[in-house]
């Protein structure tokens, strides 16, 4: 067996699990390591074997005796660690190289390697970086759609998480990645994980020049940074490009390599220029490719937020001249092209798989949603497809019914006999709420599957004593889109 295969088995035979070590650490040292603040699971995890002396020596980046990595890796041991290049040995205490953690979905366990955090080597992190489990990678992985497809490509793919989750869906998997340390990583996983991907190396499409896709997801590396020789660039965050150009030359790059129906997921930051909104900045990105879209902006910062959370990212601390330069290099860098604010967001697209009009939906919500996503991406995508090519007499034809998770609200004055406001609640995907006037409330009441949407508003016409109730088609489109109403 080689050492390789002896620390997956290891590793499995103890469980090293997301539950195990959450159940190892106790809910308030987990939730604090979540937080990146180390010292409880520190004092958790102190003169322990099994699980807890992994913890210390792959997340906390603690020295741990060798007889209890031994005890705990029977087989790899820590003699199998150092061949792999995954940890050192000096004077009896083992000292790791990586970070190694379990990392699962539903009905999955995997274990992915990465660099140390930078809490566990208490300094700035190297320039080449290669990012584990992170929030940004759980939450593309969370908006991803899991239709089954033949050929998925992760671009930019670190150390493998988003091919990983491509792994329960795609029959074959290319990933790219621009850092040979992170194809190094991305190696390392595939085999910990048995898994089989194509692995190259190149920046952004280049590697799959020539290729199409049923599936591309992308965490690419959209931060905004300063092109300034004092400012550091991270190869997991920094594109090497002015402002969101790579977001914009990535998306307008996809149209050749989705094949027809293929769908692309995607993290993105943008500039919103003062006085601009930020869907004239997106849909200006869309629209030359020919492309489906549907893009939800989830959170805005003005360049000052921005500045500080990406310039304490690398591991400058606030207070220090080194962040403070960093602060206003970034300041200056979004004056220079007059930046109101960035908007971040997740990225939907998709090749029409026949001659039609794309759809472009951008839409801002910063609330609470589904986890995961996927379904409810799936979903809406095959809506606003259907719709793209339907009729109003098709939308008519139809006997919509209204989704299990949607509820209604009405609000009035204090004695009032009619409420002043009728709304539409949604409790999964993106939990939208949807004002609705009398008439589209008669309609959504009797939305039950039984009648089709044109007998229900010709009869609702006729109550109401109006001509026709066309009016509506709109909004019931929109109900459709979203997820409200369904077949």
């Amino acid at each position: 067996m080689s050492d390789l295969a002896a620390l997956a088995a290891d590793l499995r035979a103890l469980p090293y699990t997301v539950d195990a070590v959450q159940d190892c650490l106790g809910e308030a040292a987990s939730a604090a390591l979540m937080r990146e603040q180390p010292v409880a699971a520190d004092l958790a995890t102190r003169e322990r074997g099994g699980i807890a002396a992994l913890v210390r020596l792959f997340t906390l980046g603690l020295p741990v005796p060798r007889a209890l990595v031994d005890a705990a890796l029977p087989v790899c041991q820590a003699h199998g660690l150092v061949t792999l290049g995954l940890a050192t040995v000096d004077d009896g205490a083992v000292n790791a190289l990586v970070d190694l953690r379990p990392y699962g979905d539903e009905s999955h366990d995997w274990f992915v390697a990465s660099d140390l955090a930078e809490l566990a080597t208490r300094a700035p992190l190297r320039t080449d970086h290669v990012l584990g489990i992170g929030g940004a990678s759980t939450t593309l992985a969370s908006w991803t759609p899991r239709r089954p497809v033949q050929r998925a490509l992760d671009l930019g793919t670190g150390c493998g998480v988003q091919a990983l989750h491509l792994s329960t869906h795609a029959s074959q998997i290319v990933a790219t990645d621009l850092s040979s340390r992170a194809l190094w990583f991305a190696a390392l996983n595939a085999a910990l994980n048995d898994q089989s991907w194509e692995l190259r190396r190149g920046s952004l499409l280049e590697p799959v020049a020539g290729q199409e896709f049923d599936l591309i997801v992308s965490n690419p590396p959209f931060v905004i940074t300063p092109r300034r020789p004092d400012v550091p660039e991270y190869e997991y965050r920094d594109g090497g490009m002015v402002g969101d150009s790579l977001v914009r030359t990535l998306i307008q790059s996809l149209p050749a390599f989705l094949a027809p129906g293929g769908v692309a997921q995607l993290l993105a930051n943008w500039e919103v220029p003062a006085g601009a909104d930020w869907r004239d900045v997106v849909r200006a990105w869309i629209e030359p490719t020919g492309l489906d879209a549907w893009v939800i902006q989830r959170e805005t910062q003005d360049p000052a937020q921005y500045a500080e959370l990406w310039a304490r990212d690398g591991g400058a601390a606030p207070g220090t001249s080194g962040y403070e330069n960093l602060y206003a290099a970034w300041l200056s860098d979004f004056a220079s092209r007059e930046v109101d604010h960035i908007g971040f967001g997740i990225v939907t697209l998709q090749k029409p798989a026949s001659a039609r009009a794309p759809f472009v939906d951008l839409v801002a919500v910063d609330g609470p949603v589904a986890s995961p996503m996927g379904p409810s991406i799936d979903a809406g995508l095959a809506a606003r497809t259907w719709l793209a090519s339907a009729s109003d007499d098709d939308v008519l034809a139809i006997a919509w019914q209204l989704a299990p998770d949607v509820t209604e609200e009405r609000f009035g004055r204090p004695g009032a006999d009619d409420p002043s406001v009728i709304r539409l609640r949604q409790g999964g995907g993106l939990g939208l709420s949807v004002p609705m006037d009398t008439a589209l409330a008669a309609y959504v009441s009797v939305a039950d599957g039984s009648l089709p949407a044109g007998v229900a508003l010709d009869a609702i016409a006729q109550l109401l004593e109006v001509d026709s109730l066309a009016s509506l088609l709109p909004a019931i489109r929109s109900l459709i889109a979203d997820g409200f109403l369904v077949r």
